[in-house]
């Protein structure tokens, strides 16, 4: 399976390392502006910007096929004229889905989500009939503004190279976005975190929201003939929502997507020229030998987004689950030494067969979680097992001391502040007592000027200090 899989790889040309070169340009020039609009949690605005730019781009084509058809320019100068004809008419739309958004949303007073929903479909619909109308006339092909053929990038003559038009085209669109993004970085962070305080500090931020929109728009057109329409928005989210996963910090977010985005974009033709004759060809369709590049590298940004959702150091569910689980065995450990503590202060024996209904009765703690606690303070010298049950060592009787003295600090700061029944002071406490540092219990007894009993008449531990 693996040389089979690898065996497309053989015949791999200069071709496909212009393909790969234009994606991952394409993408970076993406993921820039993305990583505001994911900040800004306007995520779905760059998706409806994908769609609503269509219109702007179709009519700008058009208008610029019907001068050089009139007669009124030549060939030379619709080649010269038609790139920057459709950057002015995906702004301007751009800027218009921003501008009809807020309008709906204000004077429609619905939210901003079916705001979004109503403008983005209009004008997608609307851009669609334009091209469908226009395709039998021009040379159009509905299905590459859609989908884009980026397969199709053609070696041109730029100076002494030979370098494809789309490759330098997306390549500019990335110095100008890393260029705004060099000298408004200080702006662009304040409006995306906190647009009040930049409103304060001077700094316009709505002006901030319409210009990310702009610029937004101008490195949609500039991805569209390498993507097409509809699969863009995977180069502008994907590899931020990425990046967003596996760090708190915009720098490092940034550069992290821009790895994203150009990983995708080689993964994505890797496996759209080796995984379909692989896979395929195994189930009997020897006819199916490749698959849309375009499309694949948005399922290998999809698998990156899926890995780091996955296994992120931070947010992961893999890291969330392991926090979890290591917070609840902490937690049914204190429980362990507290139930200790307290059959100590009654002179009961600490017999582990009436531990364990306890805490499973009292606390909802199975079977194995104290099994696990109850091994681990073994382990950390804070109890010994005896014939006669569970003892705490006298490491473990501080530890419980402590615990104790939180839980009934917080009952005396409760029936202080609040006028609640014992029974729900004791409840808050128990869960409390397991977040309350040092410094916060010397607070609380500050305050509470060392009380000596809780409410229910029970002595607090004095704290480590004063023993």
């Amino acid at each position: 399976m693996p040389s089979t899989l690898l065996a497309p790889l053989a015949t791999w040309g200069d071709l496909d390392t212009w393909i790969v070169v234009t994606a991952a340009l394409a993408a970076m020039a993406c993921a820039l502006p993305g990583n505001y609009l994911v900040l800004r949690r306007q995520s779905m605005m760059g998706d409806a910007l994908s769609h609503a730019v269509l219109p702007g781009i179709a009519a700008a084509f058009l208008i610029t096929h019907g001068l050089r058809s009139s007669g009124f320019i030549s060939g030379e100068t619709y080649s010269a004229i038609r790139h920057a004809a459709m950057l002015s008419g995906a702004i301007g739309t751009g800027v218009l889905t921003a501008l009809l958004t807020e309008a709906i949303k204000k004077w429609g007073t619905v939210e901003s989500s079916a705001a979004l929903g109503v403008v983005f479909t209009s004008l997608f619909a609307l851009g669609v009939i334009l091209i469908r109308m226009a395709a039998d006339h021009v040379d159009l092909d509905a299905n590459c503004v859609l989908y884009g053929n980026i397969e199709g990038v053609i070696p041109e003559p730029f100076g002494p190279l030979m370098i494809p038009q789309e490759a330098i085209f997306n390549g500019g669109m990335l110095v100008v976005n890393l260029s705004l993004v060099a000298m408004f970085y200080k702006e662009l962070r304040l409006s995306a975190f906190d647009p009040g305080l930049a409103t304060a500090l001077g700094i316009n931020a709505t002006l901030m929201h319409y210009a990310l929109m702009a610029v937004t728009a101008t490195t949609l057109v500039a991805a569209f003939e390498s993507v097409g329409s509809i699969l863009v928005i995977a180069m502008l989210i994907v590899p931020p929502a990425t990046a967003y996963l596996l760090t708190n910090r915009l720098g490092t977010m940034i550069a992290l997507s821009l790895v994203i985005a150009a990983l995708s974009a080689v993964l994505g033709h890797v496996a759209a020229i080796t995984v379909p004759p692989a896979v395929f060809g195994r189930l009997g369709f020897d006819s199916v030998v490749d698959a849309s590049t375009a499309g694949t590298i948005a399922v290998a940004g999809g698998f990156l987004f899926t890995v780091a959702l996955v296994f992120s150091p931070q947010q992961g569910v893999v890291s969330t689950i392991v926090r979890r689980d290591l917070l609840c065995l902490r937690i049914a450990c204190e429980d362990v030494l507290g139930l200790l503590y307290r059959m100590e202060e009654l002179r009961l024996a600490g017999d582990s067969n009436e531990i364990g209904k306890m805490l499973h009765q009292g606390r909802g703690i199975g079977w194995l979680t104290q099994r696990l606690a109850v091994g681990r303070l073994i382990r950390s010298r804070q109890i010994v097992a005896e014939p006669a049950g569970y003892r705490l060592t006298k490491i473990g009787r501080q530890a419980a001391q402590s615990l104790v003295r939180s839980h009934r600090l917080w009952e005396v700061y409760l029936e202080h502040h609040f006028e609640l029944p014992g029974e729900r002071q004791h409840r808050s406490a128990h869960e409390i007592e397991h977040f309350i540092g040092g410094k916060l219990q010397e607070k609380l007894a500050d305050e509470l000027r060392e009380p000596e009993r809780d409410p229910h008449g029970r002595t607090i531990p004095p704290s480590h200090s004063s023993n």
